[in-house]
């Protein structure tokens, strides 16, 4: 957390402990401001005034070709070799995957994230993804080389083009 950010929450807590007058309140205020900055992040630093679910994103995508957006999703799968990609998957059953990539290859993200909660900030967009890239990215989630020599066909994918990556819960 950087130092403005700890600055921010101690003068919020400061100023919810000074003006409530229930304990009970001042404890959820306290928790609630810990909730929503608590969170490590990567590349650009960015305000996220309107955060997407992933479920919206998939809505709002459906009818362009690409979008500027800042997204909220669950980390499905993350590259094994170094961080350089993640997988991003909804709530809901059966929900389509987004391959998120890191803007210039700038950053990485740590490898032990699967399950967790994302905002990223960037553009999302619909791309197809050769072969050789598909197998690749199998390759570096540690598919088997049985499961890697199934990947024949090319493939339409959602993408997202990350600038910024804040993981949640820190």
């Amino acid at each position: 957390m950087s130092i403005l950010s700890k600055l921010f929450y101690l003068i919020v807590l400061v100023s919810t402990f000074g003006c409530s007058s229930s304990s009970d309140s001042q404890s959820t205020a306290a928790e609630d401001q810990k909730t929503d900055t608590a969170f490590k992040e990567f590349g650009a630093s960015f305000v996220s005034n309107e955060v997407l679910s992933y479920e919206e994103l998939l809505n709002q995508i459906a009818a362009k070709d690409s979008l500027e957006v800042t997204v909220k999703g669950k980390v499905e799968a993350v590259c094994q070799a170094k961080g350089c990609w993640m997988n991003i998957r909804g709530e809901q059953a059966g929900t389509e995957e987004m391959v998120v990539k890191f803007k210039d290859y700038g950053f990485f993200v740590p490898k032990d994230i699967s399950g967790r909660e994302v905002v990223m900030q960037g553009k999302a967009y619909r791309e197809i993804t050769p072969v050789d890239e598909l197998r690749h990215l199998a390759e570096d989630a540690g598919k088997s080389a049985e499961e890697v020599a199934t990947i024949t066909e090319p493939k339409v994918e959602l993408k997202f083009m990350a600038s910024g990556v804040r993981l949640l819960g820190e």
